[in-house]
This record gives structure tokens, C-alpha cells and sequence, in this order.
């Protein structure tokens, strides 16, 4: 028997029932429009090659060992990561392994609904060897960054504002956000393309958990920042493309800081 009522919203309760019933008989790739682009393009001339070969970064990981420490970090020691480091970080969360057919879709790192993977990666970067502190763009094409602006003035002052004034934010080595182009999605499945971004966003931050436990780093998932700050801070519409999730990631303290 429930413990006491519920206080969620019935509507909201009928949305998530109503989602996954895949009912969708037409879409905009069967009427024949245009598949929107894979990933969006670089919009910057800055960009940096991020090295590929991990094989001595990372030594044979136990899956139960990760598994079992995986934690929620959100204390860290604002020292740097490398660059090597943040490479891994970004292929384990987005890489694309192969291109099917004539750019038709992506195979990656993590799964997504159909191969539409509607998601892009954008970077705080404070804390990193060899890399000038900014706002950069994973491209995931051709694995590199691409710089958007320096980490300074008014973009201290946003990026600030984008994680709710969260001091333990500023001292991680780089914080992940995550953006969705939903029309990427809804090209092939406009009912159900709400659900699926969302899922494809769990997947692709438990990736990222699993992979900073590997490297000896902590992050934690956070969905409460500021919309607006942070969709302006990526020079985002937040119609068309807006951040949905975020996570820092640095070096853990020695003081407890798991919480889930």
C-alpha cells in the first residue's frame, strides 16, 4: 500500500505513459524531408586536436570494481586534468566509431534511439593541461574542441550564473553540458522524440561516471542550472538546440563527498 498521496501531477503521469507507444505511422523522413545534419558544425577557427590512443592511460578495469565504487562526486581539488584525460572523457561519452552509409548515421559510444543521437557536448574548461581556460565544442566527427570563447570577465560571470552559483562547480577541472537538437530526433520519430533524447542523455552521463571512475576522477550529474544563462553561455536559441544536463568533473578530495 502507498506510504501517503503521490504529488505528482496526474497529467504529468499520463505524458510518461502515453511516451514509448510508438504510434508514429508518418514522419518527416518518410514524407522525404532532408535528414537534419549528424552533428553540428565547427562555428569557430579555433581548434584543437585531442589525441586519440588510451592504451596507457587506462589499465585492464574490473566492470564489477567500477560498478561498485561509482559515486557521486561534488567536492574536487581545482587542480588540473590532462589533456589526455579529457580526450578519454569525451570518446567514452560521444565518440563516433563508424559512419554508415552516405553520412546517414552515427555509430558511437553510447547507444541511441535509431543511431539519431540528437545530443552535442560543450565544455567549461578551467582546469586542463595545455588548454587555455574557456568555453569550447566537442566535434566528434573529427574528435577535437573548438574554442568559443576565454574563460574571463562577463563569461567568469555567466558560466558562474549557468551552474546556480555552485562553488564546488568552479573547482572542478571541466564542466560537461549537454544540449539537444531535437528536430535530429524528430526527423524520424516526432511522438516518442522527448523520451528518447532524454534516455540517450542517462546513457551517455553514466558513461561518463564509469569513465572518470577508471581515470581516479569524480563527477555528479546535475539537471538543476540555469536555463537561460546556460543556453546563452553556449550561444544556444533554447528552441532549436538548449542544454537538457550537466556534470563537472575533476580531481576528488580525500573528504567524503559521494551522496548517491
Amino acid at each position: 500500500m502507498p506510504s501517503g498521496p503521490s504529488r505528482a501531477k496526474p497529467e504529468w503521469r499520463l505524458m510518461l505513459r502515453s511516451l514509448g507507444n510508438y504510434l508514429e505511422l508518418d514522419n518527416d523522413e518518410k514524407r522525404g524531408f532532408p535528414q537534419p545534419p549528424l552533428v553540428k558544425e565547427a562555428q569557430s577557427s579555433v581548434i584543437i586536436d585531442l589525441p586519440r590512443t588510451f592504451d596507457l592511460l587506462v589499465p585492464h578495469a574490473d566492470l564489477l570494481t567500477l560498478f561498485q565504487q561509482r559515486r557521486s562526486h561534488r567536492l574536487f581539488t581545482g587542480t588540473a586534468i590532462s589533456l589526455l584525460q579529457l580526450s578519454y572523457l569525451l570518446w567514452n561519452t560521444q565518440g563516433i566509431k563508424v559512419v554508415k552509409g552516405n553520412n546517414y548515421a552515427t555509430l558511437r559510444t553510447v547507444p541511441s534511439a535509431g543511431a539519431r543521437h540528437a545530443l552535442e557536448t560543450y565544455l567549461i574548461i578551467r582546469y586542463v593541461d595545455s588548454i587555455a581556460p574557456g568555453i569550447y565544442h566537442y566535434l566528434p566527427l573529427t574528435h577535437q574542441l573548438e574554442r568559443f570563447a576565454p574563460l574571463e570577465g562577463l563569461t567568469i560571470d555567466l558560466a558562474y550564473q549557468a551552474t546556480q552559483n555552485r562553488p564546488w562547480a568552479d573547482l572542478a577541472s571541466v564542466v560537461f553540458f549537454w544540449s539537444a537538437t531535437p528536430y535530429r530526433m524528430e526527423w524520424r520519430y516526432p511522438d516518442d522524440a522527448i523520451k528518447d533524447i532524454l534516455i540517450d542523455v542517462g546513457h551517455v552521463c553514466q558513461n561518463l561516471y564509469l569513465a572518470s571512475e577508471i581515470l581516479g576522477l569524480g563527477t555528479c550529474g546535475i539537471e538543476s542550472y540555469s536555463q537561460e544563462k546556460a543556453d546563452q553561455l553556449f550561444q544556444l536559441n533554447g528552441v532549436d538546440e538548449l542544454i537538457i544536463y550537466a556534470a563537472p568533473v575533476g580531481q576528488k578530495t580525500h573528504r567524503k563527498s559521494s551522496e548517491k
